[in-house]
């Protein structure tokens, strides 16, 4: 299929898919492979090869190292669902190797090293994309129609909160989440600011507040259940990002509330608001609020139906970034860095106390219109 690292013939069908690492996320990915004819597993590596056995067998694919992922001449991109800390070192390798990448969230562990792994694919000229795809599904993309088509006006400004009581009462290993480089923002923190910037557009300036609300943390099931985990990130961050469009965008993101009945996500224009839904799933139902009217339902319009994790390597492929320009399709390394630097610069705000510029930016991502999960809009072209 590829004669070149990530250089698949004109006409393809399929992306050959080499994935690192085999760990709880690997399985959504698997369901999708599964059962969506642009992607084929080949083969999988993890730091346990007996893991990445048990994952491959199944599927039909070989199970590696990395090294020998790498060597394979039948591996198109490498889908790296590795940590975030192993991100840059995995995605380098890849592109070293010829490789295409596509990056769980985050993008790496930080901006500079996220910045190195885009600048060596595009030397390279291989393809870069990276994790959520969720904004491809019919909930987000049904709210950008929505936008696109000026049902509210001029979009002025957006919330969005995700409030939750945090991790450790379900899982058996909680504690990344409460060391640096976890915690509510870079956890949660990718799927709510993917969202507003393919709604709003990107950011150009942030300003945040951070706070560790709790010392320690009590695991609640599992072989550890009621050890103590200490809290060495905060646990609770809000902030304002103001988009290059002149929109005002309020962020909360906490591992320190019970719950919380705000919408995941709204927006308010000069003519109307919109009430997106949860950023973590690609479904969910959009409203409309336009005077009088109050409150109405919005039909699906835009959007892959029935879409999961791993469409945003799909539509790589059906946007045409492997036919020789892999700056085409929507999930790109450009918006999760930019997306990277958003959530780090909220950070190093509440800890300086001042705005922070961004230096980072990307397109607004092309709208996706409405398609059937199996067949897509082939002709449809995306930047």
């Amino acid at each position: 299929m590829s004669d070149q690292g990530g250089q698949v013939r004109p006409g393809a069908e399929h992306v050959r898919l080499g994935m690192v690492g085999a760990g709880n996320i690997s399985g959504q990915y698997l369901e999708t492979i599964s059962r969506l004819e642009a992607l084929e597993l080949v083969a999988v590596a993890d730091l346990d090869l007996d893991r990445a056995r048990a994952v491959a067998e199944p599927h039909g694919a070989a199970a590696e190292d990395l090294d020998g992922l790498l060597g394979r001449d039948d591996v198109d991109l490498v889908l790296n669902l590795t940590v975030p800390q192993a991100h840059a070192d995995v995605s380098s390798a890849a592109i070293r190797a010829g490789k295409g990448v596509y990056a769980e969230k985050p993008f790496t562990a930080d901006v500079a090293s996220g910045r190195e792994v885009l600048r060596q694919a595009r030397e390279a000229g291989v393809v870069i994309g990276s994790a959520p795809d969720t904004v491809l599904g019919t909930g987000v993309q049904t709210a950008r129609a929505a936008l696109d088509a000026g049902q509210i006006g001029t979009p002025m400004s957006a919330t969005a909160t995700m409030v939750i009581p945090g991790h450790e009462a379900w899982h058996p290993n909680p504690d990344f989440y409460y060391q640096p480089g976890g915690g509510p923002l870079l956890d949660m923190g990718p799927y709510y600011l993917t969202t507003l910037v393919t709604l709003l557009g990107p950011v150009r300036q942030v300003i945040g507040a951070a706070g560790a609300l709790r010392d320690e943390r009590v695991i609640g099931s599992g072989p550890r259940a009621g050890e103590r985990i200490p809290v060495t990130t905060p646990s609770h961050v809000t902030g304002a990002l103001v988009h290059t469009s002149g929109a005002i965008s309020t962020v909360v993101m906490s591992f320190d509330g019970a719950a919380t009945h705000a919408a995941p996500i709204e927006i308010q224009g000069t003519a109307g608001a919109l009430a997106v839904p949860d950023p973590n799933r690609f479904d969910g139902s959009v409203s409309l609020f336009r005077g009088g009217a109050g409150w109405q339902e919005l039909p699906v319009a835009a959007g892959y139906r029935e879409a999961a994790r791993g469409y945003g390597i799909a539509d790589l492929l059906w946007s045409g970034a492997f036919d020789g320009d892999p700056l085409r399709g929507r999930a790109q390394g450009e918006l999760g860095l930019h997306v990277l630097e958003v959530m780090e610069g909220l950070l190093s705000s509440a800890t300086a106390g001042r705005a922070v510029d961004m230096t980072t930016t990307t397109e607004r991502p092309e709208p996706v219109p409405l398609s059937s999960a199996a067949h897509p809009a082939a002709a449809q072209r995306a930047r």
